[in-house]
């Protein structure tokens, strides 16, 4: 199957889907699901795959069992490409439309301490700074887990410290319901996109190459 977009039909499934977040609704709206939504994120991979490498499809089902909502279903599809430990690229479609996104997800300690290493240092954690504000002129926006205190280790005034409070650390922006996200061109403006954010990706995963 080659991509054509993701139909308006998946867009309103997830709209629904949040209205109505049971299991009777989504066997009832199962296929939709299957047409609407899979088929089309696997279509989107499969065209990535040549550049970035293959993506794992995260599956629909929330994991509720230390979770206070009990709610059975995720309220979007996300893919994800590593390009190494706990680092990639990242896209999904719900409900508000499409997202694309990079960098660093996860916080383990032996992770987050190389991380936060590189930082600390003047060149690398320059040349992350760089990379950021570019990323920021290209309309992308800073999001991730960040500490309100200082980290153990480094002091408040450092010229980074913003940066040190990061646990997870990802660009990213959104396409919403740009009429682009509906044609077989969402793949381009994808790919254009994860190339911008590759820097920022190999960043992190030179950091934690010893770790994989």
């Amino acid at each position: 199957m080659s991509f054509a977009g993701f139909p308006v039909a998946a867009l309103d499934f997830y709209d629904d889907l949040e209205v109505e977040n049971t299991r009777a609704f989504w066997e009832q709206h199962r296929a939709t699901y299957d047409e609407s939504v899979a088929a089309p994120m696997r279509a989107l991979c499969d065209e990535l795959a040549g550049e970035f490498g293959a993506a794992k499809i995260f599956r629909p089902y929330r994991d509720v069992r230390f979770a206070k909502d009990k709610t059975p279903y995720k309220t979007h599809q996300g893919a994800f490409v590593a390009a190494g430990p706990s680092c990639g690229w990242y896209v999904q479609v719900g409900a508000p439309g499409v997202r694309v996104g990079g960098g660093f997800y996860q916080a383990e300690a032996p992770n987050l301490a190389r991380i936060r290493d590189a930082i600390d240092l003047d060149h690398s954690g320059r040349e992350l700074e760089r990379m950021l504000t570019s990323l920021e002129a290209y309309g992308f926006e800073r999001s991730g887990e960040r500490l309100k205190t200082t980290p153990r280790g480094w002091s408040a005034d450092h010229p980074r410290i913003d940066l040190l409070r990061h646990k997870s650390l990802a660009m990213g922006r959104s396409y919403g319901f740009e009429p682009v996200i509906h044609t077989p061109e969402l793949a381009d403006r994808v790919r254009e996109d994860w190339r911008r954010l590759r820097p920022l990706v190999a960043w992190v995963a030179e950091r934690l190459e010893a770790l994989g």
